[in-house]
């Protein structure tokens, strides 16, 4: 979900649109969009992507939605099975539109909502917290490295962390993540990573890392993409 610039107009409280939870027990929910300016859903067929590739991993999971938006990402991750999610979104005015989702849906108490700077928010956080993570912070505004950094500490082993942005700014992430999958659009690029620790040797030295791997029988489709454990 692409957000509004931190100097964007305030959002008001009847948004133009919506989009709908596309797969799970909340599949069909109106999820409302408010009049931000900037504000656009992930398209259905980004999520549907994603969460196909989430499948899975997505069962008790553990998830937050950094700048959530319309939360469209957390909740359709509550919908397919994972068990709690934590939404933060800086405006006001999107946190209450969240929380009043939340508050409509069965089961919606599995979100915790929470209005904040995501910068400020993720230093306060305990480590090792989170199983996934949506990290889609508004575009040009440089947040996306700085989020990053705050946010990996709070990643378990094995977590999955998926990036949206434009197509020409850069991902780095520190050894024990590698790249699962990605998807572009002409004006956004959307990828899936993964942590696998940074394995020892027998004298305590580091030893490579897991990264993607190919099977023989199918040297076209990188291991990982299989979601072997």
């Amino acid at each position: 979900m692409k957000k509004p610039a931190r100097n964007a107009p305030r959002s008001v409280a009847n948004g133009p649109g919506q989009v709908r939870v596309i797969g799970g027990r909340w599949r069909g929910s109106k999820l409302p969009v408010a009049g931000a300016a900037g504000l656009r859903p992930t398209p259905d067929r980004v999520r549907e992507t994603l969460f196909n590739w989430l499948a899975p991993v997505l069962d008790g999971a553990s998830v937050l939605d950094l700048f959530a938006g319309s939360g469209a990402l957390g909740l359709e991750a509550l919908s397919r099975g994972a068990a709690s999610a934590v939404l933060v979104e800086r405006d006001p005015v999107l946190a209450a539109s969240l929380l009043a989702t939340t508050q409509r849906l069965q089961g919606g108490q599995a979100a915790t909502v929470v209005q904040a700077d995501a910068l400020h928010w993720l230093p306060a956080q305990p480590r090792a917290s989170f199983d996934i993570a949506f990290v889609d912070p508004p575009f040009g505004n440089g947040l996306l490295a700085p989020a990053l950094a705050g946010l990996l500490p709070l990643m378990r082993d094995s977590a999955w962390l998926h990036v949206e942005g434009p197509v020409d700014e850069p991902v780095t992430l520190p050894g024990g993540w590698s790249l699962h999958r990605e998807g572009r659009t002409r004006e956004v690029r959307h990828a899936l990573y993964r942590h696998r620790p940074v394995l020892t040797a027998g004298d305590g030295s580091p030893a490579g890392v897991d990264t993607l791997r190919v099977d023989p029988a199918h040297p076209d489709v990188p291991h990982l993409e299989r979601f072997a454990q």
